[in-house]
């Protein structure tokens, strides 16, 4: 029988990383965010994010990578980021 694979979620939607790039949002919809971590600040013994690139992005396999970003944007914190993904990408879908 196949493994059934859990994700993290955030409001309802997967939210997967590897390495300094997180994606937000269900693969199998026409709209996923992919978040870019491009720096990080150390606080109290911890890294934090302080500078993270958000991108709406099309998941239409037929489009070329370049002209499949919607939406950019750049975040102090990936706080920040999430929730303005989770803005862009409930606009996206609904549309």
């Amino acid at each position: 029988m196949a493994e059934d694979k859990k994700f993290f979620s955030y409001k309802g939607k997967p939210l997967v990383r590897c390495g300094d790039v997180l994606y937000y949002g269900d693969m199998s919809d026409p709209y996923v965010i992919r978040l870019d971590i491009k720096s990080k600040q150390d606080a109290n013994g911890m890294e934090l994010a302080d500078k993270v690139s958000v991108k709406l992005i099309s998941t239409d396999p037929d489009i070329s990578p370049r002209k499949a970003i919607v939406k950019t944007s750049e975040k102090p914190s990936l706080y920040l980021a999430i929730d303005i993904g989770n803005v862009w990408l409930q606009k996206a879908l609904k549309a």
